[in-house]
This record gives structure tokens, sequence and C-alpha cells, in this order.
């Protein structure tokens, strides 16, 4: 078989998990787990994570999977419904919703639900996304409290530049003017304000890429925060080249080397997930010895440079990201994030649960 695998390792999520406690240890955790838990596999994430005290996703059909395998836990839905036909499953399946328009309001109000449901109600402070308008969140709270559909109220926001060392001033007036203090619980910090904004961590914290082991924060590696990298993408070396001064690597020609060198062949491109943008120079490690990619990212190869690996040939491990090569770094030199990288590992490879 084609060597590439991402390994999922569930002792790195339940550290990571951890170590959200430790930053925000007077706060219960919803563990978000929505785009395939980060492209790291629904309920492999659920294992590692198992210990939280919630999930969050971002449809009926995440929810549904946690539920039919078992997990008993609340389980947030983060744009809340999509239509009132949806209410029904919410219902069905004990889901918590999260309500940003007059529109979900509706819908859950004119329902007949079975059991009250739990509800998030979330505040526009700012990223003008989705949530009520502060001019109107009152009113929404008010009717919402009124009703017999509705279990339990907590009061929600989301931080547009919570990465920013005073990047919630603003948001948080915004909150403190708007959300009553008493007699509701409150859910505002994602994973970057639980590093470094305290002052949000209220009743409810939401990890969502911390807890995959990558940075939050552009400016602090992941190891800094204390975090695990919970998937490793490895591959192996498919071939060798030996070129010359002069000769190039790859389409375009985009490297060509000014000493002789040896060029290894990795099975892993553009369609396995890789950045087709990586530019030369992105980090990968070939036998644990860290190294450069060459040229052009292709459909299914990239090219490292294994000149100073005397030990590499063909079969040879090449980790294109992990603990030797974090996600972050190749995500810097890509012009991304590792968000996007760990979420577009492609359905070909093969995911394997470690631990």
């Amino acid at each position: 078989m084609r060597p590439i695998v991402a390994y999922i390792s569930e002792k790195a999520l339940a550290h990571n998990l951890a170590r959200v406690r430790q930053y925000a240890p007077e706060s219960k955790v919803i563990s978000v787990v929505k785009a395939n838990a980060y492209g790291h596999g629904l309920l492999n994430a659920a294992r590692g994570l198992k210990e939280t005290d919630a999930f969050a996703v971002l449809n009926i059909s995440e929810a549904v999977t946690l539920r039919d395998a078992g997990y008993q836990h609340p389980i947030l839905l983060l744009e809340g419904v999509f239509s009132a036909e949806e209410i029904a499953q919410v219902d069905r399946y004990r889901l918590d919703m999260v309500i940003s328009h007059q529109g979900q309001l509706q819908w859950l109000l004119e329902y007949q639900v079975n059991l009250p449901v739990r509800v998030y109600l979330k505040l526009d402070s700012g990223m003008h996304r989705l949530g009520f308008q502060p001019s109107a969140y009152q009113a929404a709270l008010d009717q919402l409290a009124a009703s017999g559909n509705v279990s339990e109220i907590v009061l929600m926001t989301h931080f547009a530049n919570s990465d920013i060392a005073d990047g919630v001033t603003q948001a948080m007036t915004i909150v403190g003017q708007v959300m009553p203090i008493q007699p509701f619980k409150r859910s505002l910090a994602n994973s970057a304000a639980i590093v470094q904004q305290p002052h949000t961590h209220a009743d409810w914290v939401r990890p969502g890429i911390m807890l995959y082991g990558a940075t939050p924060i552009a400016d602090k590696t992941a190891v800094s925060l204390g975090l695990r990298p919970v998937m490793t993408l490895q591959s192996g070396l498919i071939g060798v080249q030996e070129i010359q001064a002069g000769e190039s690597v790859g389409y375009g020609s985009l490297f060509t080397a000014d000493k002789p060198i040896r060029v290894g062949i990795v099975a892993c491109g553009y369609a396995d997930g890789y950045p087709r943008h990586a530019p030369t120079g992105t980090p990968a490690a070939v036998n644990g010895v860290l190294t450069r990619t060459l040229g052009r990212v292709s459909m299914d190869m990239l090219a490292v440079d294994i000149t100073d690996i005397p030990d590499a040939n063909i079969g040879s491990r090449v980790e294109l990201w992990g603990s030797l090569v974090p996600v972050d770094a190749v995500a810097q030199a890509s012009g991304t994030i590792g968000y996007e990288l760990l979420c577009a590992v492609t359905a070909r490879v093969p995911m394997h649960v470690i631990d």
C-alpha cells in the first residue's frame, strides 16, 4: 500500500483537554469537534475527549453520529438549526442549540418539544458574522426566558481578535453592557481567549484548535503552550534522485540546484491535503532528521532534500507534520494556519488511532 498515513493520538487529545482545564480551572469545557474534529475523525476525537463536559458540532448529522456512538454528553449545535424542521431532531436527540437570529428563536418557540431545550443566545460583540445585535439582545432573551420550551439560557459570544493581547477589550465592553450578570451562565472564550484572556473564561469555555495540538496564537508555539500534536502525517520515500548543479526538480522547475544534491520523492501531494503552495524550504523530517521540501508540490508527490541524510533511501519514513515538524511551521511556511492544514487532509489518507 501507499505509505502515507495519519496517526491520531488519543493520549494527546486527553492531555490537551487537561491543559485546557489548567488554563481555565473554574470553567466547564465544551470541546469543539466540528469539521470531522478538525480533520482528525469525529469519533476518534470523541474517544480521546471523553472526559469533556460537552461537545460542540456544526450540524445535526455530526450530533447524531455522537449519539449513535453512545455519547450522552450535552451536544451543542454551534450554528443552531437551519430550518424549523430541524427542531424535531434537536428534541429527539436531546441537543443544545445556539440561537443567533430571530428566525431560529421563533422556530423553537413555535414547536411543541417533549423536553425543554438548553439554548445559547449569541451576541454579536463585534465580529459581525452571527448573533443578535446588542440593541436586540435583551428582547430575544426575554422571549426565551418566558418560554416553556427552554430549560436554560447560556449567554454566548465569539471573539474576533482574542489572539491579540488587548483584542477583546471592545467586545468585553459590549458584553458588560448587554449581558446580564445573573442569573444566566456565560460562554465566551475560544482557544486563544482560554490561553491569554483569563477574564473571559466565565462558566463554559469552547476550545477548538488547541485540543488538536496546534497553536491559536500566531507568535506562540503549541509546545510553549504545553500542547501536544494529535495528528502525525507520515509517509515514505518512493524514489531517490541524484541531481547536478543547474538541474531542476518538479513542475515549473521552481527549484534549481546550485550544487550536486540527493532528492527524495515522498508519497504525499495536494490530493492528500498537503498545501500545493508550500514553497521550497518548508520543513519536513526524513528518518527523524529535519530537512526541507524542494520545488512545487504535485498531486501525489513532493520532493525533499536528503543530501545530508545518508541513510535515507526508498522506504525511509517521512514526517510531514507531527512531533518533529509542527503543523504550524508547515502552515507558516505556506502562508496559512494550522487549522486549514489539519482540516484539509483528504479521505484517501488512511487514519490510524494510536495509544
